[in-house]
């Protein structure tokens, strides 16, 4: 790739939006500068150079401008495109971390043992959790702000419901397997007393029982990512 900058390919990108492959197309350098974030000047100087550089074939009428982008300005879009493509296939789909299991405050055997929830976990999940939840305690700073940035993906929504009396809000579900051995899902909650240091796991089994500990064990968790959005 040639050394574009980001704000070249963002312009080229914006032209190509309008329909610039193949046509000219109009495009005022106002609301250029909106699209990519920058001033009238600076989407201005973009063109200027993108021109200079062959990326882009100008007509000018006036104060009105027609751009289309040339095959060299589309051979560096496609190269971007086709790099990002191969990042984004081999990048990894799973988050793996050690942590150590903590006591609770016994509230996860309330909330997911009510019928609101445990429906829509029997539907969407397929099972009703065991009563409870697993606490682990993530150490490493890098794990808990990773595990925070799930909440911009999909996961398997539980939508939040009332009771009449309160609302008791969403939770999202991300399949999990810890020790390589229990199933289970780690739960993000739209209301928690937790920091982000603590995630907590729910299973169709006693996860401890399952695995066999008791007391601050260490465990290995890993968790699948879905790339939906939400």
């Amino acid at each position: 790739m040639t050394d574009l900058k980001t704000q070249h390919l963002l312009t080229l990108a914006h032209i190509l939006s309008k329909g610039g492959k193949h046509n000219f197309v109009n495009v005022t350098t106002t609301s250029l500068g909106k699209e990519i974030g920058k001033s009238q000047q600076s989407a201005s100087l973009h063109l200027k150079e993108l021109e200079s550089g062959g990326f882009i074939e100008r007509i000018q009428s006036g104060r009105k401008q027609s751009i289309k982008i040339t095959h060299k300005g589309f051979v560096e879009l496609s190269t971007l495109h086709n790099l990002l493509s191969k990042l984004i296939s081999k990048s990894s789909n799973s988050l793996t971390f050690t942590g150590t299991i903590t006591s609770g405050m016994g509230e996860g055997a309330y909330y997911m043992s009510m019928k609101g929830y445990t429906k829509q976990f029997k539907s969407k999940l397929g099972y009703v959790p065991y009563p409870g939840t697993l606490n682990v305690q993530i150490k490493e700073k890098k794990f808990s702000e990773a595990i925070s940035q799930l909440s911009n993906y999909e996961g398997i929504k539980i939508n939040p419901f009332s009771d009449g009396k309160r609302t008791f809000g969403w939770v999202k579900c991300f399949k999990s397997k810890i020790n390589n051995k229990v199933d289970c899902e780690l739960i993000l909650l739209e209301r928690t007393h937790h920091d982000t240091t603590i995630v907590e796991f729910i299973s169709k089994h006693n996860i401890r029982k399952a695995l066999k500990i008791s007391g601050k064990s260490n465990v290995k968790v890993k968790i699948s990512i879905l790339d939906n959005f939400s």
